[in-house]
Order: structure tokens, then sequence, then C-alpha cells
């Protein structure tokens, strides 16, 4: 590798590069300016939370064909939702929105599945105004009735 890296170019920055690479026997280190850890956004802190539009976002663990709609259990990963609709032709996802402006107070138009239609992992989207706080409270009370 060494020589094919000076063979191609014989100045500038490819030569000395090399020259370093084959000393050490590694890839030159980063800058300070360039940290990895810097490049990577804030990890949310919970199954609800708000993005840069302003709406709500819920991460959904979907366990669709149950006997009834009902919030299993809030984790710090996602919701569980049972929901009484088969997983096929998008049925459980519509059950979903559903069900979930119907725990919410919200209009049926206002929860939008955002991703994960053929998926039991979602992420749905509530466009009313609200606060994760409030989503989070009407969820969990949901859960423990």
């Amino acid at each position: 590798m060494f020589v094919a890296l000076v063979g191609f170019r014989r100045r500038g920055p490819v030569r000395a590069l090399a020259r370093s690479w084959s000393s050490s026997g590694a890839m030159p280190r980063r800058g300070k300016g360039q940290c990895k850890d810097a490049e990577k956004p804030p990890v949310p802190s919970g199954p609800v939370v708000a993005d840069k539009s302003g709406s709500i976002t819920i991460a959904i663990h979907a366990k669709p064909g149950s006997k009834q709609n009902a919030i299993t259990d809030v984790t710090t990963e996602a919701v569980g939702v049972a929901i009484a609709a088969p997983p096929s032709e998008g049925e459980a996802n519509a059950e979903l929105c559903r069900y979930l402006s119907k725990v919410l107070e919200v209009k049926k138009s206002e929860v939008v599945l955002d991703k994960g239609g053929k998926s039991r992992e979602k992420v749905v989207k509530i466009l009313a105004s609200m606060t994760p706080d409030e989503v989070l409270e009407k969820l969990k009370k949901e859960a423990t009735s």
C-alpha cells in the first residue's frame, strides 16, 4: 500500500499521509474539533418526545390480533399497545390510530402513522397542540385502568 500511494502522487499530503500510516500501522488521529460524539444528536429520554416541527412522536410496540385494544405497558423505549385488528391490509395501523385518538382525546386526523407501516415497531405522530408530558400522563393513566 505504501508503494502504491507514493507512486500515485509524489508530492503533497498523500505522500505524508502514506508515510504516517506506514510508520505506525494505523490511521492518523482525528483533531480535537472532529470528535465523533459531537456528531450524534441527543438520545430521546422516553417513548414520547417533541420533534423539530413541534409535533409529538410516540414510539409504539404494536401487538396486533389481540382480543381488545389496550395499552399494555409504558417503558423507556416504547409504549406497548394491543390492537384488536389483524395485521393485514393496514387494518391494525388504522385501528391503532383510532384507539390512540380516543385515549389522547384528539381528532382521528391528528394521529398519523409516521414510521413502521409493516413492522411492530412504529412511530406515531400527534399533530395536536399537546406537550409530551400530557401525552405520557394520558398513556400511563390508560395503562393502569
